[in-house]
């Protein structure tokens, strides 16, 4: 009983599947010829129509003609209009009304808009006559570096500067005492302020404020030891540096603060960005001689730099 009713829901199900078998939609071959739409011309307005055979929906080119138009509908498209200062390439780009809104702005736009005031004389004028000092205060081609020009300087035996510069200010840090050196010797000062002192010190106590040098030209022996070689500040290519003043009137001195956790840190990394700009560094760890100052020169050896 149970194998013919089986065999008799196998015999009705056929007819039903078949029932359920329908044509499946096959894609339609893209025709490749240029749609050809119809302009006409009425009501002030463009009227564009498609064939009427054309009932196929296909991608078309963003910004054409077909692209405005739905199927096989017509509707009136705004006329373009050129923006002659939107060229792209050889070519303007012709724009559609309807994007105006996209570059257009009132006329009165400009007239509107907030501007900022004239500054007043009296700042233009005190700006003008600052850069004028400074650019006459500019020593060895330099504005960053202030002082004056000395010339040759005559020394006994050796001693002596061939174009010697006196100092006052190097990278807008005052020297305290002015130093009587060479250009060269000059430019390394203000690399060193640049990379090693104002970048160590930030603006802890209002950001440095000058150098207290304690040895610049002389003519004199190393570390003034009788018979020793001549210093290099014999030649003005030297200056030693003590201290660090700060616009709150505090000091950075290698002295006492060397070892200290407070500046410690900050001393020893002008003492590492001084070596490269110069090329003797000495510092209080060299020797005895240097416990309380940097000594710096630009002295050249085959090496390179000797920093201790």
């Amino acid at each position: 009983m149970m194998r013919r009713a089986g065999l008799l829901a196998c015999l009705l199900a056929g007819p039903v599947a078949a029932q359920d078998v329908r044509p499946v939609p096959r894609p339609v071959p893209v025709d490749t010829a240029p749609v050809d739409p119809v302009t006409q011309e009425g009501g002030g307005a463009s009227v564009i129509v498609l064939p009427p055979d054309d009932d196929t929906m296909r991608p078309v080119a963003r910004g054409s003609v077909a692209a405005t138009l739905s199927g096989d509908a017509i509707r009136p498209v705004a006329r373009p209009f050129s923006r002659p200062d939107l060229a792209f390439g050889a070519q303007t780009r012709p724009i559609m009304r309807a994007e105006q809104n996209l570059f257009a702005f009132s006329p009165n736009a400009l007239a509107r808009s907030m501007r900022p005031l004239s500054r007043p004389v009296a700042i233009e004028t005190a700006a003008k006559e600052r850069q004028i000092a400074r650019l006459r205060g500019q020593i060895c081609g330099d504005p960053g570096i202030q002082g004056t020009v000395v010339g040759r300087v005559n020394g006994p035996g050796a001693c002596g500067i061939e174009a010697a510069v006196k100092v006052r200010s190097v990278a807008g840090v005052t020297l305290s005492p002015r130093a009587t050196i060479d250009c060269r010797t000059a430019a390394a000062l203000k690399t060193w302020v640049t990379r090693g002192v104002l970048p160590a010190v930030g603006n802890e106590g209002g950001g440095v404020s000058s150098l207290r040098v304690v040895a610049h030209y002389a003519c004199r022996s190393r570390n003034n030891r009788p018979g020793a070689r001549l210093s290099e500040h014999s030649f003005g290519r030297a200056i030693d540096i003590a201290g660090i003043r700060l616009r709150d009137g505090s000091e950075m001195t290698l002295l006492t603060d060397w070892d200290s956790a407070d500046d410690g840190p900050q001393l020893r990394q002008m003492w590492r960005a001084a070596c490269g700009p110069f090329g003797t560094v000495l510092g209080p760890e060299s020797d005895r001689f240097h416990r309380d100052h940097f000594h710096f020169d630009t002295a050249r050896y085959r090496s390179g730099s000797y920093c201790r």
